[in-house]
């Protein structure tokens, strides 16, 4: 069965991708600033960090397909969820709403 905890966990690796692109994208941009610099200790470095790069880039491929495959599995189970069990969503479906118009209605 899916948990909020699971849910969660979802959530939070998604947020870590969205960071790892952000330092991928930087780390990328500061290779092409420093295309120019042609000494042996910064050519090292550059080939170090594209080497780098390129296992991060197929790590973060790796995640994006794992959290595809999670979040289908949820909407699976709610699905499933939701057939078996109608007048028990439709209650839970209405009482967050319900919740909902309460604290909009607040403000």
């Amino acid at each position: 069965m899916y948990t909020e905890l699971e849910n969660t966990d979802v959530v939070t690796k998604q947020k870590l991708m969205a960071d790892f692109k952000v330092v991928i994208a930087d780390a990328e941009e500061l290779l092409k600033a420093t295309a120019q610099d042609a000494s042996e200790k910064a050519v090292a470095a550059r080939a170090k960090i594209e080497a780098h790069l390129s296992d991060a880039k197929a790590k973060l491929a790796d995640l994006e397909q794992a959290i595809a495959i999670r979040a289908k599995q949820a909407a699976d189970v709610t699905d499933q969820y939701v057939r078996e069990n109608p007048w028990k969503a439709a209650g839970i479906a209405g009482g967050v709403g319900l919740l909902l118009g309460m604290l909009i209605s607040r403000r």
